[in-house]
């Protein structure tokens, strides 16, 4: 599973030139589901998105997470983070994981979200979305749960 976070001042997502989701303060994230993907996954990058402290404190330092702003989060899936690129100009998917799956896992990771942090909003899985972001920073992180896998096996 991949992670876009991108810190936000504000964000809003719309299907047919209506707006389905939108947030204040907090984070922007496009989610990739990958075919190998599980529950682990989304719970692991849940875990780690609420607690980086990417927002500024009282001195200006990043040092404060999400939940610590009271933040609000934007979920918004992504299949396209799963591009192979590597040969030829035209990318190909087959790491995304089949629809089902991706949304199954998607709506885990979204509901993961909302009962840690009470105010999530969403695009709408599977159609055309134009997300609008005014970022703050720009502050923008990739997160990979694989990486956070590897981790945790070393810690074990």
């Amino acid at each position: 599973m991949i992670a876009v976070l991108q810190r936000a001042a504000a964000a809003a997502v719309q299907v047919e030139n209506k707006t389905v989701g939108q947030i204040g303060k907090g984070l922007l994230i496009l989610l990739g589901v990958s075919r190998e993907d599980t529950r682990e996954d989304a719970e692991l990058l849940c875990k780690k998105i609420l607690a980086c402290r990417i927002f500024t404190d009282e001195n200006d330092k990043m040092n404060l997470s999400v939940r610590d702003v009271n933040g609000e989060v934007l979920v918004v899936s992504n299949f396209t983070l799963l591009a192979n690129y590597s040969h030829g100009n035209r990318p190909e998917y087959m790491a995304a994981a089949a629809p089902q799956q991706a949304n199954e896992l998607y709506e885990y990771f979204t509901g993961l979200v909302r009962a840690d942090l009470g105010h999530v909003a969403t695009g709408e899985f599977g159609a055309h979305m134009r997300v609008t972001l005014e970022g703050d920073g720009p502050v923008t992180i990739v997160m990979e749960s694989n990486k956070l896998k590897k981790k945790k096996e070393k810690t074990v």
